[in-house]
């Protein structure tokens, strides 16, 4: 694969940066940290880094409340240490990608500051959506339209003299204003940010909740049901507008040599409305999170497979696989449930989970996701085999996805506990550095020790040696242009070649005897060449003059 299509094969390692690693022993990740573990991404195998937002943040949500792009939040370090962990990674091979997010900035943020200074009507206010409220004085909600974090997407206003004001949007939190991208200054400003770090080398860029940064400038209702909007035609998803904003941004990262890459977080159920933002125009990959979303069932993963790779091969992008991220349960504990497939707005306390079942899934899936062409992301502490923490004090949790949802949402901070690095609990396990640390900002279980990244890589039965076997041998015995050619080894068996490699996930709850081909790389120690259910193997075919007879080995 050619260096300047890198993306298209890629290993990409997402980095949650207050719980990755605490280089000044304040209890909270930083780049100092990150910086120090770069070594260990390097023997992993990635390619690539996404790290979520590490600008200056009042982190109402986790960061992606951005008060200043051009400044590193003082929690993470500054812009030298930016600049250091972009050179210090590219050294070692490692790209940088960064996160955007287009739809708003905190309330923060000097533009906010300003429009709510300036007062009702004043020029100030046209980079948001104020309006006045419905209703005897305005006390009624100008739309009402659902946030994403629950609840309403309204905040009132206070004006100058102490009267109550109009009203400002919010697809997220109260502090995330939404931005008006029919303004000017709205879309220079996000042009000259992509520069602003395109300069100092990032890569690429992530773009965070892409598909509603447009809105009908009329505000109107939101249909009871959805499902008739027109294709285009919802106030604030999917607007066909939108298309001309990311066509300008893929010229600028054209622009430079060589390109950056554009990655869109794009949650849409419409494969061809998905598929119109990726290709020579626009972005060059998109989260695929249908795959993610499926149940641990062999038809339901093959179909997702199947409608994946068929929406991206028509308009030439390369598909992406995820198991997880800083949203959702991980796998380990996903997979280990009755109901084991992805649910956003789904997180409840008390959900019972077999953490052994789900490990062994999770390892399964690990070996699936990795066969498949295209990009491969991996959340931090996924290839550890962390489990989600849902033994979390109901005092610590920050998620505003908790408070909003009125206490019945646990929130997604069982995913972001800090990464235990040693067994050892003084230091926060190996995830502070120095003596004597402050407690990790997030507490992690007595237990998490079990789960240290340094253990893990001295022991053959890891999900960390596990993960990076799979990783070295995807490089080194799968050609990335290798097309996927389906095998049908039974309903409840996901099994498929890529070139000479040929990868069999058992689903069903019998042991299912392997085609006679050598085995080099399998989820869970194999007995007589049979794989155990919930198991995944990978097998390499001998050289033939044809598939052929590549089919009769397989049967």
């Amino acid at each position: 694969m050619p260096t300047a299509d890198w993306w298209r094969s890629a290993v990409i390692y997402q980095i949650y940066p207050r719980s990755f690693a605490d280089g000044n022993g304040d209890g909270t990740g930083d780049l100092a940290g990150a910086r120090s573990r770069l070594p260990y991404l390097h023997d992993l195998g990635v390619d690539a880094v996404w790290l979520t937002p590490w600008y200056l943040s009042p982190l109402a949500d986790g960061g992606y409340d951005v008060a200043d792009y051009r400044q590193i939040d003082p929690a993470f370090g500054d812009l030298a240490q930016a600049e250091a962990f972009i050179r210090e990674a590219d050294a070692l091979g490692i790209r940088t990608i960064i996160d955007i997010v287009p739809n708003h900035i905190s309330s923060a943020h000097e533009w906010f500051q300003a429009a709510l200074a300036a007062g009702p009507g004043a020029p100030e206010r046209d980079r948001f959506w104020f309006r006045p409220g419905r209703g005897p004085g305005g006390d009624e909600l100008p739309t009402n339209w659902v946030s994403s974090f629950q609840g309403s997407t309204w905040t009132r206003t206070t004006n100058p003299d102490g009267t109550p004001g109009d009203w400002y949007l919010h697809l997220f939190t109260p502090e995330q204003p939404d931005l008006n991208w029919n303004h000017p200054d709205v879309r220079a400003e996000h042009e000259a940010v992509l520069k602003f770090w395109f300069d100092r080398g990032v890569a690429g860029i992530r773009i965070d909740s892409a598909a509603v940064i447009i809105k009908d400038p009329d505000l109107p209702e939101v249909p009871a049901d959805e499902a008739a909007i027109a294709p285009g035609g919802h106030p604030f998803i999917d607007r066909d507008a939108i298309h001309e904003v990311y066509r300008s941004w893929r010229t600028i990262a054209d622009s430079y040599d060589p390109p950056r890459v554009l990655v869109g977080e794009i949650w849409l159920p419409d494969t061809q409305r998905f598929a119109a933002y990726l290709g020579d125009q626009e972005m060059h990959t998109a989260f695929n999170f249908d795959f993610m979303a499926q149940p641990w069932s062999a038809p339901a993963l093959r179909q997702s497979i199947q409608t994946t790779l068929a929406a991206h091969a028509s308009v030439g992008a390369p598909t992406t696989w995820v198991l997880s991220n800083h949203d959702v349960t991980r796998p380990v504990t996903r997979y280990g449930r009755e109901e084991s497939s992805f649910a956003f707005l789904a997180k409840r306390f008390g959900t019972p989970t077999d953490l052994a079942l789900g490990t062994r899934r999770a390892r399964a899936a690990c070996l699936i996701t990795a066969a498949l062409p295209g990009c491969l992301y991996l959340y931090q502490g996924d290839e550890l085999g962390l489990p989600e923490d849902e033994e979390l004090p109901l005092a610590c949790i920050q998620d505003p996805m908790h408070f909003r949802s009125g206490g019945t949402d646990p929130g997604r901070d069982g995913c972001r506990v800090p990464l235990p690095w040693t067994s050892d609990p003084a230091a926060n396990f190996g995830f502070s550095d120095p003596e004597d640390p402050a407690p990790a900002w997030l507490p992690q279980p007595d237990w998490w020790g079990r789960y240290a990244a340094w253990a893990q890589a001295d022991d053959p039965s890891s999900m960390l040696w596990l993960y990076r076997d799979a990783l070295r041998l995807r490089r080194s015995a799968i050609d990335p242009l290798a097309p996927l050619d389906w095998l049908n080894l039974g309903d409840d068996v996901v099994a498929f070649s890529r070139g000479r490699l040929v990868c069999i996930a058992n689903l069903s709850a019998h042991d299912l005897d392997l085609p006679a081909a050598s085995v080099i790389l399998a989820s869970q120690p194999l007995h007589q060449h049979r794989l155990a259910p919930d198991c995944a193997v990978w097998l390499h075919l001998p050289p033939t003059d044809s598939s052929q007879d590549h089919r009769k080995i397989l049967g």
